[in-house]
């Protein structure tokens, strides 16, 4: 992990040399030309180097996006013109200071190069920005479905440089956007139940630094689940086990009550014998067919707790 912070490092150092060597080179060319980095959201003002009374200023701007913006403004009309320029990038007039063009809120689409030629009384004057925009990235911290820490920075310009503490194995991926953004996902797997489970993502980028703490290791998650699972589990069992006893003392005595059978006149012993055995027989048939219906009912009560439950824990 030293060596891949330290190689974090020698790239930030790296893109700063490379961005003082592109300015000094140009300056020794014999262009007055400058390097200018900028952060999403600023408001840059460019000047022209000049001497002498000023005639007249032109802008021509090359955005990476979009096509040609010139900017020019007459001394002698005190007059501007402008065609297919960005609304926010305009003139802007100071007291005591010459014209300068002014970037309100500079966002990705106004990177490009930016040529000021000035004419005045001794001469014409060039001067040149390359203007790069830096976009910070939204850092945002999270547990996945195994309790491991996911380390996200959205969206940056250049891509951000993510490190863990405590140091430990990660995973990371880039994920490229259309308009030059990258977005960094880093995985942390070196949870231990023999260390604190707060994590910290780093997150290292030239427009600034940032960090965020979680703690969501698995340990600790499995060990509240089980408790949870066991809980739901007991209270399913009590519940399965009462609903019959419930629904047959209540249920089946209102919904299944059978009509008492008729006494008919007694007109002799034959007779009274045999309306006996004809109730007794009656009797015999009907209560295995009451223990059946008990029955069925019971059976497709199990079944819908069950399915609840099966439910229950397969959208959990």
């Amino acid at each position: 992990m030293k060596t891949g912070t330290n190689m974090k490092i020698a790239g930030k150092t790296v893109y700063v040399f490379v961005l003082l060597t592109v300015t000094m080179v140009m300056r020794l060319a014999g262009n007055n030309s400058s390097v200018l980095v900028m952060t999403v959201g600023n408001s840059p003002v460019l000047t022209c180097f000049l001497k002498g009374n000023m005639t007249m200023l032109k802008w021509t701007i090359t955005p990476k996006a979009g096509g040609l913006c010139t900017l020019v403004y007459r001394v002698d009309k005190n007059e501007t013109h402008r065609t297919t320029c960005s609304d926010n990038i305009n003139w802007t007039f100071r007291a005591g200071l010459p014209l300068a063009l002014e970037i309100r809120q500079v966002g990705l689409a106004q990177e490009g190069n930016y040529s000021c030629e000035a004419a005045t009384t001794e001469g014409n004057f060039h001067t040149s920005y390359h203007l790069t925009v830096l976009a910070p990235p939204r850092l945002s911290l999270s547990c996945d479905e195994q309790g491991s820490p996911v380390c996200e920075a959205a969206v940056g310009k250049p891509p951000a440089q993510l490190s863990w503490v405590p140091e430990g194995s990660s995973t990371a991926e880039e994920k490229c956007h259309d308009n030059g953004t990258v977005t960094v996902l880093s995985k942390f797997t070196a949870c231990s139940t023999n260390v604190t489970n707060v994590t910290t993502c780093m997150v290292s980028h030239p427009a600034g630094n940032w960090s965020q703490s979680i703690a969501c290791c698995p340990s600790e998650k499995i060990d509240t689940n089980v408790f949870l699972y066991a809980c739901i589990i007991t209270c399913v069992l009590v519940i399965i086990t009462l609903l019959p006893v419930i629904y047959y003392f209540h249920g089946d005595r209102s919904c299944h009550k059978t009509k008492p059978p008729e006494i008919a006149p007694i007109h002799s012993q034959q007779a009274n014998g045999s309306g006996v055995e004809q109730k007794i027989k009656e009797t015999s048939e009907t209560i295995p067919q009451l223990h059946l219906q008990i029955f069925d009912r019971n059976s497709n009560l199990h079944s819908l707790v069950v399915k609840e439950i099966e439910g229950f824990f397969f959208y959990s």
